[in-house]
């Protein structure tokens, strides 16, 4: 009886592990911008032999759509979050407040009654692209997504 719960219980340890995925912070402490690395990054390192190295680049990797998405940009980007949330996230506070949003002149910051951060990206016609949650994104990752991502005029 005490075999097949200790098997249970190392079965529920491996399988949080396997699906656990590292936080913004977690990838910044292995040297990995989790806003802006590509899984195909990732790959470079088994060339290597550096597979430590590469499982670890994968948890902190965005999926490669195609090669138009790699270097996709948008014209416009909306911050929306609740200002009743930014207790639980004061990185996203802290970049809402400085005076880093201020360099992208097609950014908006929305706020909205509830709503954990998100990040919406629209194309030119001012359709809605994408939707992106950042709620575990650090100041420094949201800059750099919005420099990286977002078509400076």
């Amino acid at each position: 009886m005490k075999d097949i719960f200790l098997g249970a219980l190392l079965l529920l340890l491996v399988a949080n592990v396997v699906r656990s995925e590292y936080t913004a912070e977690d990838c910044k402490s292995l040297g990995f911008n989790k806003a802006v690395l590509l899984c195909s990054t990732c790959d470079k390192f088994d060339k290597f032999e550096l597979q430590e190295i590469s499982s670890q680049c994968k948890e902190c990797c965005l999926k490669d759509e195609d090669d138009s998405s790699i270097s996709k940009r948008y014209p416009k980007a909306v911050l929306e979050v609740c200002t009743c949330k930014f207790g639980a996230y004061p990185q996203i506070q802290a970049f809402i407040k400085s005076d880093k949003p201020n360099k992208y002149k097609n950014l908006q910051i929305r706020y909205v009654r509830g709503l954990d951060p998100i990040i919406k990206l629209y194309d030119s016609e001012n359709k809605l692209e994408d939707v992106l949650d950042i709620h575990k994104w650090d100041t420094d990752s949201v800059d750099e997504f919005l420099s990286t991502h977002l078509i400076m005029d």
